[in-house]
């Protein structure tokens, strides 16, 4: 067994739902990103990648099923180049990474791209096929964007309610209120904007061609409590959950480039960080925003830390309620917590989400000189993945 490495980190802006990137079709996003992060390695040879790990929520449009095979290939790699899609839904390319350093890790593959795409602008309205030609009544188109589809009927219904509603049912359970969730969502708007003001993305986010997006098409530097406060609640006419204290819909991809040790002469530099502790957990579907609690707690026992040797946290903010839940269980210090903003103001493209988490934890920890850091992320239907990554130039 060998240790698996975080050597390069790059990510498109993420763009609004039918904003700046709903012209380009995932599958080009996917290949632009391989692209650019091939681009930051111009001594290392494709044709060297093991595989290509991709992660993707919505499958059923222009991804054409293995938007991994699809981007390898629309990108210019060698066709000797495999790729696979992996679907965790919101976990989709963290799965990516963790499942690449395992390759890397057993000997499989010395290096393997890793990563995620998602346009939720471009996702498909899907129908049922019928189950005898030429059905005389109407069919219903459904949206693939988000959520449940064509919801089998012996699951309960408690399992199947809305992402929304589960959350309502979190901050129920949990006493966190509108304004507390309201606060954490003005937070990441603001730490968001700061880090691209002070340049802590210029190194991972690369623009898309032919279009004019350079930062997040979501954060708004001008938030106030006072405008999160007159937005209306989502989901319960008496909810605390906004459009303002939730992620949006968004498009984008990410990428990560994992290695042994020994790739760093081929890659042509020094890993970011080392892959140190892997953790998966579930529970009941409509509790997925609090999974990601326990799915850390593995992950830190398996590096053979704990919470108190943590510097840096990265948690998808889904909703904001099921982002304190989380912090309040740890019992940490919110202020480690997405300092340079999270997914309420930076956006949440379902296949892409973990592989920016990945990048900018190893980022922070390389630029904030802290050894320690921990990713985690809540995934529907009851999920959550969660890594820990060691910066071994403060080891």
């Amino acid at each position: 067994m060998t240790d698996a490495f975080v050597y390069t980190a790059v990510r498109t802006p993420f763009g609004r739902y039918n904003g700046a990137l709903s012209a380009i079709r995932p599958d080009d996003l996917a290949a632009h990103i391989i692209t650019a992060m091939l681009a930051r390695t111009p001594g290392f040879d494709p044709a060297r990648i093991g595989d290509i790990i991709f992660g993707n929520a919505n499958g059923a449009g222009e991804e054409n099923r293995n938007v991994a095979r699809m981007a390898g290939l629309l990108a210019g790699l060698p066709v000797s180049v495999s790729g696979v899609t992996v679907n965790r839904l919101c976990g989709s390319s963290l799965d990516a990474v963790l499942q690449a350093s395992r390759m890397v890790e057993t000997g499989d593959a010395e290096v393997v791209l890793a990563g995620g795409v998602e346009s939720m602008t471009r996702a498909p309205w899907v129908l049922p096929k019928p189950n005898k030609p030429f059905p005389a009544g109407d069919m219903t188109a459904v949206s693939t964007t988000l959520g449940w589809r064509l919801v089998n009927q012996r699951m309960p219904k408690e399992w199947t309610a809305s992402l929304g509603e589960c959350n309502e049912q979190l901050a129920e359970k949990f006493g966190i209120s509108r304004e507390r969730q309201d606060a954490f969502a003005l937070r990441s708007h603001q730490l968001a904007a700061q880090a691209w003001d002070a340049g802590r993305y210029a190194d991972s986010v690369v623009p898309v061609p032919d279009t004019e997006l350079t930062r997040d098409e979501g954060i708004r530097a001008n938030s106030s409590l006072e405008s999160l406060g007159k937005l209306k609640p989502a989901f319960r006419t008496d909810g605390s959950i906004t459009a303002g204290n939730a992620s949006p819909l968004n498009d984008g991809a990410s990428a990560v480039l994992i290695g042994a040790e020994s790739a760093a002469e081929q890659i042509g530099g020094a890993p970011l960080a080392r892959i140190a502790g892997r953790g998966v957990h579930a529970l009941t579907p409509q509790e997925f925003g609090f999974a990601p609690v326990e799915a850390a707690n593995k992950a830190l026992a398996r590096a053979g830390i704990d919470w108190s040797q943590v510097a840096a946290v990265e948690l998808n903010e889904a909703f904001a309620v099921q982002s304190l839940a989380c912090v309040d269980a740890w019992g940490i210090d919110p202020e480690i917590v997405n300092t340079w903003g999270g997914a309420i103001a930076i956006g949440h493209p379902l296949g892409a989400s973990g592989g920016r988490i990945v990048g900018t934890l190893a980022h922070r920890l390389v630029q904030e000189k802290q050894r320690w850091g921990v990713g985690a992320i809540c995934i529907g239907v009851g999920q959550a993945l969660a890594v820990v990554l060691e910066n071994t130039s403060v080891a």
